[in-house]
């Protein structure tokens, strides 16, 4: 039996989406993985206050929640999906879960960022920034990604990634809108 992971990119709108925008020069910069269709499981590495961006670390994210409610304007996103066995799919949801239960314990990888910029693999322990937690969980559970150090993965890598497949571009609010009536088939 398999089931899917996706992984959803997006145009949070933030400043320090923005600030990171004008190095990445992508529109969306910021990833998710997300364990279920109804995308009511979504997880990363972000902002843990809305008004306090160095309050960062493991989160647990609400699409149909405060960041749709939230967002008033056109949020870019593309969805992507992958499909791993039962088993992978297991120990993926159970690592994510002891991530959350100690979530105290996780940091946000602002050095991380900066060795992007300057292409230095900064790993620290139990710190991530959202597209190296990404990519940290699709490696470590046997989803291939794009031949370079976690510590350097873009969201715009991710994109680039052979093993997902995109499965929905367009506006968040919209997607979330047409989950809420009809669920995403698998």
């Amino acid at each position: 039996m398999s089931r899917k992971v996706y992984i959803l990119l997006t145009d949070t709108g933030t400043w320090f989406s923005k600030l990171i925008g004008l190095y990445t020069r992508a529109k969306l910069n910021h990833a998710s993985i997300v364990l279920d269709e109804e995308m009511k499981e979504v997880y990363s590495f972000g902002r843990k206050n809305s008004l306090n961006p160095l309050s960062s670390g493991f989160v647990k994210e609400e699409v149909f929640g405060n960041l749709v409610r939230a967002v008033t304007r056109r949020t870019e996103c593309e969805l992507y999906c992958c499909t791993v066995s039962e088993e992978t799919y297991e120990r993926m949801r159970l690592q994510i879960r002891h991530m959350e239960y100690h979530q105290h314990k996780y940091k946000y990888n602002f050095l991380g960022l900066f060795g992007v910029v300057f292409n230095i693999s900064i790993e620290r322990k139990n710190a991530f920034f959202c597209s190296q937690f990404v990519a940290y969980m699709l490696q470590k559970h046997g989803v291939p990604i794009v031949n370079k150090s976690i510590a350097q993965i873009t969201p715009e890598d991710l994109q680039n990634c052979e093993s997902l497949e995109l499965i929905y571009s367009g506006d968040l609010r919209q997607k979330a809108k047409n989950l809420h009536q009809l669920p995403m088939t698998s």
